[in-house]
C-alpha cells in the first residue's frame, strides 16, 4: 500500500490520466466529425463561446474566410457550423481544464511541503510537457488553415504521441508512488526468464508506439477509406498502390495505401508479440500475480483492438468505431506500459 501522505498526490495524478483519456476521446470525435478547423484563432486562456446570434454570426464569418469553408463546407448553414464548433470548443476547453488541474494542486502540494526534491523535478517536467502539448495542438491546427484544408498527418501524429507521452509519464509517476520497487535481483533461472519477458515487453511497447504513429498517419491521410477489405488489401496481399510512389521510401510516410499497409502489418506484429508474451508467461516464471493479470488483460485488449481495427476498416471508419479504436489504442498503450513497470515491483 502507498504511503498515506502520498495518497492525495496519487489521486491527483490518476485523475489527470483520466482527463487526458477524455481529452483523447473528444479529440478523436473532433477529428472524425471534421470539426478541428472550426475555430480559426487561439489564445492561451481561451474565451467564452458565442452567447447570441450576433456572436455566432461573427464566428461563422471568421470560419468563412478559411479554405475549409471555401473548398469543402461552402454549403454549410449556421446550425451545421455550430455542430462542429462545439466539438472543437469542448476539446480546447478540456485541454485548458487539464492545465488547471495540474497546476493548482501542484502549488497546493508544494506549499504544504508534500513534494520532495525528486518528485518536484518530475512534476515540473510534467507541467512543461503539458504546456508544450497545448502549443503543439495549435501548431497542428495551423497546418490546416492554409491552402489545403487538412492538418498535416505528421503534426497529427506528433500531437497524439505527445498526449500519450504526458499520460504515460503521469501514470508512471503515480505507479512509483503506489508500488514499492524491487530491492534485489531474482536468482538464477528466474532472473533469466524475467529478462526475456522484460525484453519482449519493451519490444511490444515500442511496436505499439509505432503502430499508434501509423494509426495517426492513416487518420491524417484518410487512408482508412482506401481498400475496405480484409485480410487482403484491394484484393491483393501486397497491392501495387502500396509501393507506387518514387522514391520508394515515400510510400512509408506519404502514401495513403502505403501507410495503411504498414499499419496492417504492424497490427500483426503486435498480436504476434502479445501471443509470445502470453505463452511465455505460462511456461516461464513471472513477477507475481499482478504481472500475470496484466499479461492477461493485455492479451484481451490487443485482440479487441485488432478486431475493432478490422471492423473500422470494413465499415469505412464510422465515428463510433473510430472512437472505440482510438480508445483501444489508449488502453493498450497504458497496459503495455504497466507491464514494463511491473518488473520493478516487489513480489
Amino acid at each position: 500500500m502507498p504511503d498515506k501522505s502520498k495518497k492525495p498526490i496519487i489521486i491527483w495524478l490518476l485523475s489527470g490520466c483520466i482527463l487526458i483519456y477524455l481529452m483523447l476521446l473528444i479529440g478523436g470525435i473532433t477529428r472524425l466529425t471534421h470539426s478541428g478547423l472550426s475555430i480559426v484563432n487561439w489564445s492561451l486562456f481561451g474565451d467564452f463561446p458565442p452567447l447570441n446570434d450576433q456572436q455566432w454570426n461573427e464566428r461563422f464569418g471568421q470560419y468563412k474566410q478559411y479554405p475549409e469553408y471555401q473548398q469543402v463546407n461552402f454549403n454549410f448553414k449556421l446550425d451545421e457550423f455550430k455542430s462542429i464548433f462545439w466539438w472543437e470548443y469542448i476539446h480546447r476547453f478540456l485541454g485548458r481544464s487539464i492545465g488547471v488541474l495540474f497546476i493548482v494542486p501542484f502549488f497546493y502540494f508544494l506549499v504544504r511541503r508534500r513534494i520532495d526534491s525528486k518528485l518536484l523535478f518530475r512534476l515540473l517536467l510534467l507541467i512543461i510537457l503539458g504546456g508544450l502539448q497545448g502549443l503543439l495542438g495549435w501548431y497542428m491546427v495551423q497546418s490546416g488553415l492554409n491552402k489545403l484544408p487538412r492538418v498535416s498527418h505528421y503534426r497529427l501524429a506528433a500531437h497524439l504521441i505527445s498526449a500519450l507521452t504526458v499520460m504515460g509519464y503521469t501514470f508512471w509517476t503515480a505507479l512509483e508512488l503506489i508500488y514499492k520497487p524491487k530491492l534485489t535481483g531474482s536468482p538464477g533461472i528466474l532472473k533469466t526468464g524475467l529478462f526475456k519477458m522484460k525484453t519482449l515487453s519493451i519490444l511490444l511497447f515500442v511496436s505499439i508506439v509505432i503502430q499508434i504513429v501509423y494509426g495517426a498517419f492513416v487518420a491524417g491521410l484518410k487512408a482508412g477509406l482506401l481498400c475496405p477489405d480484409w485480410p487482403k488489401m484491394c484484393g491483393e496481399w501486397i497491392p501495387e498502390s502500396a509501393y507506387a510512389l518514387r522514391p520508394l521510401w515515400k510510400n512509408t510516410l506519404e502514401s495513403g495505401a502505403g501507410v495503411q499497409f504498414i499499419h496492417r502489418c504492424m497490427a500483426c506484429v503486435v498480436v504476434l508479440l502479445t501471443g509470445i508474451i502470453y505463452f511465455r508467461s505460462k511456461s516461464e516464471p513471472v513477477q507475481g500475480a499482478l504481472q500475470m493479470k496484466i499479461v492477461n488483460a493485455l492479451g484481451i485488449l490487443i485482440l479487441c483492438q485488432f478486431t475493432l481495427g478490422i471492423l473500422t476498416l470494413l465499415f469505412a471508419v464510422p465515428v463510433v468505431l473510430g472512437v472505440l479504436h482510438q480508445t483501444g489504442a489508449f488502453l493498450v498503450f497504458t497496459c503495455s506500459l504497466f507491464l514494463i513497470f511491473s518488473f520493478r515491483i516487489q513480489k
